[in-house]
């Protein structure tokens, strides 16, 4: 993996992280409960997604130095 990928992949896992975290706080209340649950599940499985893309930008940066 070259590091232009690899940046590419830690720029997309923080864009991921700011996004989803920013909408978690921006929720407007009044909704039902499910709504939230909904939007909970959203924001825990793309948090991960971006985890797991972090790792993977940060382990092809490391081995585009070498």
């Amino acid at each position: 993996m070259t590091r232009r990928v690899s940046g590419f992949l830690l720029a997309l896992a923080a864009f991921m992280i700011f996004e989803w975290i920013n909408l978690g706080f921006n929720l407007a209340d009044g909704h039902p409960t499910a709504f939230y649950v909904v939007h909970g599940v959203l924001i825990a499985v793309n948090i991960i997604l971006a985890l797991v893309l972090a790792a993977v930008g940060v382990r092809g940066w490391k081995a585009g130095r070498a």
